[in-house]
């Protein structure tokens, strides 16, 4: 019989908070760390009898066989670094660090330590996207057009990163799964409106080899909220709302018949998808890895393809839309469903 693994969730803020309560859910959270005691005094109140400490050094020299990290970004590496070098498997929220560089290491750090590590790219645990998936990767809607995601809201607005890389990580890694391969080339633009040199809003553009496209609208500075996926291919359309939690496929396309384009506007058919939350359906995904020692979906090869992207992204975004060339060979693939 397995015993069940025990987590510390490090960072208890306010998505953190949602880590502990589907960890303490799940009956595995063993500790909470965080150095604001507001922090800690919520974490003790939510979770009673649940250790909560300040120090991190704490988290690692307990028995705790896994640690979750909802940290700032910018502490990532090193957070995960210490973690994994004190023998935990890690759980890193995204991004999974600040440079692909650092995603590699990792990477390769959890490899040597023979331990589990995980990119906390939710989107790709939700059950409409991984119904998407089956329905675009089945050829039901024919060969894969153009992709373009939208992530908008009305703040909050971050101080150490900018909106392309607290908000576009999950849409690009769905959309690297949609293709099933890395673009060839990614141009970014956008605009800094409240603080200097930190963008509010971008537009990023996709080019693969196979001549899909795609785009990545997201900001914070928008008059309402809109998270919506849409899927355009030779046969047929999708069209998925996380906001609404609507999983549409219209029956519409564009044909040429004897030069001229003819015009198919047929119905849309909503398609059903369990209402299981995602984040929870990733935190057992971290808990199974864990107990089979095999590579989650969300592994870190698959955090470091998304941090190459951003990179190219960023590049071209401070090249006011420089088209960037992104470099395919510099890793090879990992996760259970590898690009």
């Amino acid at each position: 019989m397995q015993i069940p693994p025990r987590i510390a969730v490090i960072g208890c803020g306010g998505w953190g908070r949602n880590l502990v309560r589907n960890f303490s859910q799940l009956g595995v959270l063993e500790m909470v760390c965080d150095p604001s005691e507001t922090a800690r005094a919520v974490a003790a109140q939510l979770n009673p009898g649940v250790r909560v400490v300040a120090d991190l050094s704490e988290v690692l020299g307990s028995n705790v066989s896994g640690i979750v990290i909802a940290t700032p970004a910018e502490t990532h590496f090193d957070v995960a670094t210490s973690g994994l070098m004190a023998g935990k498997d890690v759980f890193v929220e995204k991004p999974l660090a600040l440079t692909y560089d650092q995603g590699l290491r990792l990477t390769e750090l959890a490899e040597r330590q023979k331990r589990v590590l995980m990119v906390g790219h939710v989107l790709e645990y939700h059950p409409g996207i991984l119904r998407l998936l089956e329905i675009v990767h089945s050829g039901a809607l024919g060969n894969l057009f153009y992709i373009y995601s939208h992530r908008l809201s009305l703040g909050k607005v971050r101080r150490e990163e900018n909106i392309l890389w607290s908000f576009a990580p999950h849409d690009v890694a769905v959309m690297l799964r949609l293709v099933g391969r890395m673009p060839s080339t990614v141009t970014a633009c956008g605009g800094n409106y409240i603080r200097p040199h930190i963008a509010d809003v971008t537009v990023t553009q996709f080019l693969f080899d196979s001549y899909i496209r795609g785009h990545i609208h997201v900001s914070w500075l928008h008059p309402f909220k809109e998270q919506r996926l849409v899927v355009i291919c030779s046969r047929k359309m999708a069209s998925f709302d996380d906001t609404a939690k609507r999983l549409v496929v219209y029956d519409r396309r564009v044909e040429v018949q004897e030069g001229q384009s003819i015009l198919f506007a047929g119905n849309g058919e909503e398609i059903s998808y369990p209402p299981d939350e995602p984040l929870l359906l990733e935190c057992q995904a971290f808990l199974n890895a864990m107990l089979t020692r095999q590579p989650p979906l969300t592994d870190g090869y698959s955090g470091a393809r998304v941090l190459r992207v951003l990179e190219a992204a960023q590049q071209s975004l401070i090249g006011n839309g420089e088209p960037v060339a992104v470099e395919n060979g510099l890793y090879r693939c990992g996760g259970a469903t590898a690009i």
